[in-house]
This record gives C-alpha cells, structure tokens and sequence, in this order.
C-alpha cells in the first residue's frame, strides 16, 4: 500500500512519514507550492503558509524526506491557492465577513487539488496522511467513516477539517491524532529527528503580522463608526480592518467599553455596542456539509463551536426552507462573526459545518 504524506518540513509531518515507514507502507512526501511573490512581503526570516519563507520550508521538507529515505514531490499550486483561497478571502472581508483561510484550504487544496494534481503528475496512492491532530473511524456495516477530535484537547484541529467529505474522510490517515504533542516531540528526539523538534512551528495564515498586504488601496476606504442608536461617534479606516467583537484599534473616544457589533458593507459603516449588546442567542449557516452525507433531524442539540478554541456550547439546530439553518445557543454567545466556520460535535465526533451568514442580536429569541 502507498500513502501520500503532506509534508512541511515539521516535526509533525515529519513523524507522520516515519510512523507510516514503521507500518511498511510504501512513503511519498508532497508539498504544496502556493507563493508566487504576487504579494508584497518582504522576508523577514518567519514561516508561515503564504510567504517568500515557502521556499525554506519546502527545502526541509526535502531534507527530512532524503534522510526517511522517500521521494519527495513539491506540487505547483499556487494559481489554485489564488483562487480558492486568497480571492475568497478577500471578498469575505469586503462584504464584512471574518473568513477562515485554513478551513478553505483543508476542504479545497490540502484534501482536494494537492491529491488530484499529485495523482496527475503520475503519484499512484492509496491514502492521504498528514499531521493533524484528529481521527477517523469506519463502521464495518454501514461504510460509513466519522471524523474525531484529536486526543490532544489543546491541538485537537477537527475544527478545521470539518468540510471533508465522506469521500475524503474515508481516504485520509492521521496518524498522530491519538497522541499528545509532547509524545510526537519525544518519539522524534529518539527516532534522530532533534533537531526538527526543536523548529519553531507556526500557524500564520501569512507572513505578516497584517493582513493588509493582500487588499488594494480602494479597500481602506473609510466610512462613519456609529452606536446601536445609530449615532456617528467616529470615523474608521477601512472595513476589511475591523472584525465582529474587535475592542482594541477602534480609535473611537466614547466613555463605555465598545466593541465591533457588526460590518455593513452596504452603507460601509462599523457598527458599536457594549458588549451585552455583541452577545447573540440565534445565529444563521449556510451551505452546510455533513460528513455522513446526511444531516441531522430538525430539533436535533448537539455541541457547537462558533469559532476555533471556543469551548463549544449546546445548541438547537433547526432546518430553513432556504437551506440555511438556525443555530439557537443554549447560553447567549459572544462575538459570532459571519464569515466563521460553526462546526458541530456529537461527543468527538464532527458532524460537519457550515458558514455563519447572519448572527441574530435578540438575546431572548
């Protein structure tokens, strides 16, 4: 059997190759390329996924596949990442979304055109490893396979994985999500791979401490900041800057605490309140994937989390005849953002996610 393995250079990706040789499985790395330098950043020496430091990270991801003793394969997709990431991106900040790139990237490069074009350029495999913290599971009798949260609750990334497919949950193999992080770190040490352990990791969407780099001029449009009672009390600089719940950077003198209540990109205002206000007991989702293939019953309560390292809270789910679906907290939530990706849990077990699209203000309906 042949497993492909998504390789950073990390010491997760790392172990995740050499836990597959253990198994005697046929091992090939792929790395996806995705900079193009079409982005203004400079380099400045620090990883992340989209940046001039790619080409570092994608060097030691063949050294570390040249000392496992695998063939290496980098995956030219940076056309696609364009597309399918960046330019989403920046529309769910201009229509006053706070959009998640990594949950785009998993569903769209990472499980899908990164298994396509390495199949094309002549890679044969049988299942697709990487480095998440997360689990899979298949029943026997039904064929159908769940996705799990990791074992490690502070590196569990279910959240990010929860559009895969029935198809691709059935395909993928991770095998460090019954692992704690500590653990991967020591097997490394003693498998002679130190050295990679003690690489600082990192999960920056880009290499900037700024996401500005990616938007155009026209984008920092400024426009009123106003109150629930629609009151200008100041100005803001663009709303591509601003996110739902945001306290900090407001530039708004006002004697109570304020908070980014909500973006509209119809009359380019930033919309304030308190932060009882910035609470909500309803929320919208749309285009919803369910990886069983089949979504759950009106009423049904599960566990959601509005947003990565949320704790989760109970809630309702009901069905709307638009295809959207209400999500009614069992506890008023603060700061549910459109744009986020609502993931919902039954125990560890993912049931899928959607989009928030519309966060309801009524903390009593």
């Amino acid at each position: 059997m042949t497993v492909a393995v998504g390789m950073s250079g990390g010491v997760d990706s790392t172990m995740t190759a050499w836990l597959a040789l253990r198994q005697g499985y046929e091992v090939v790395g792929v790395t996806m390329q995705i900079w193009d330098g079409a982005v203004a950043l400079p380099d400045e020496g620090r990883s992340g996924c989209y940046g001039p430091g790619e080409a570092r990270d994608l060097a030691l991801a063949r050294e570390v596949a040249e000392r496992l003793g695998i063939r290496h394969l980098t995956v030219p997709l940076a056309e696609a990442y364009n597309r399918c990431v960046l330019d989403p991106f920046r529309a769910a900040y201009r229509a006053g979304r706070t959009p998640n790139p990594c949950v785009i990237c998993n569903q769209r490069m990472k499980f899908g055109l990164l298994w396509e074009e390495t199949r094309r350029l002549g890679i044969a495999f049988d299942r697709f490893a990487t480095g998440h913290y997360a689990r899979t599971t298949c029943d026997d009798a039904t064929g159908t396979c769940r996705l799990l949260r990791g074992c490690d609750p502070a590196k569990d990334q279910s959240y990010f994985l929860a559009r895969l497919t029935q198809a691709q949950v059935r395909q993928v193999w991770f095998p460090l999500g019954g692992m704690r992080k500590h653990e991967v770190v020591q097997l490394a040490r003693e498998a002679g791979f130190g050295d990679v352990a003690e690489r600082e990791e990192s999960q920056d969407f880009i290499e900037s401490d700024s996401y500005a780099p990616l938007f155009e001029p026209a984008d920092n449009r400024a426009g009123p900041i106003v109150n629930t009672a629609g009151q200008e009390i100041g100005r803001h600089r663009g709303i591509i800057h601003y996110t739902v719940g945001q306290r900090q950077g407001l530039g708004v003198a006002a004697g109570a605490r304020l908070y980014v209540k909500e973006l509209c990109p119809d009359t380019h205002t930033v919309v304030m309140g308190t932060r009882d206000e910035v609470f909500v007991a309803t929320c919208w989702v749309e285009d919803l994937n369910w990886i069983a293939g089949v979504p759950p019953a009106a009423g049904y309560t599960c566990r959601v989390l509005p947003r990565y390292h949320h704790p989760g809270v109970a809630a309702q789910l009901e069905p709307r005849t638009d295809g959207r679906w209400q999500v009614s907290f069992a506890e008023p939530q603060f700061a549910v953002a459109p744009g986020q990706a609502a993931v919902f849990y039954d125990g560890d077990t993912v049931l899928g996610g959607g989009w928030i699209c519309r966060p309801l203000a009524d903390r009593t309906s």
